[in-house]
């Protein structure tokens, strides 16, 4: 599964290469977009994105008796937020009968294919 990621850079590259928008100004609307998405969850807003997903914090009851599962020994846990995405329509039927073959993986039309990430490894990145 590691074999198959796609990073910021990839994006930007990706970005990049699809309009021939500078890379610092691409990274730089990145970087901005995700900041905005961190602080919109620690207000605890919802970020709904038709078609990919909504990201939302929800509280996740504390326990007075946990177990820490690298020393065994038992820890109090404190209520605390977690990071929810549930996945979009869109996305959920892009996802549903994913093959081995990444060539095959999300791409319903060729314009699609072009946005997508680069999937080899030797690719240059710049940035």
């Amino acid at each position: 599964m590691a074999e198959n990621k796609c990073t910021k850079t990839d994006l930007i590259d990706s970005v990049h290469e699809n309009t021939g928008i500078d890379r610092e100004y691409i990274k730089l609307i990145v970087d901005n977009f995700v900041d905005k998405i961190k602080k919109a969850l620690v207000d605890n807003m919802v970020i709904e994105m038709r078609g990919f997903g909504t990201f939302e914090v929800k509280l996740r009851k504390g326990r007075k008796r946990a177990r820490n599962p690298k020393t065994g020994a038992i820890v109090s846990v404190s209520d605390h937020g977690r990071v929810v995405f549930r996945a979009g329509k869109e996305l959920r039927h892009g996802v549903w009968n994913l093959t081995e073959e990444p060539d095959k993986q999300l791409v319903s039309s060729p314009t699609q294919k072009d946005w997508a990430c680069r999937s080899d490894p030797a690719s240059p990145r710049s940035l």
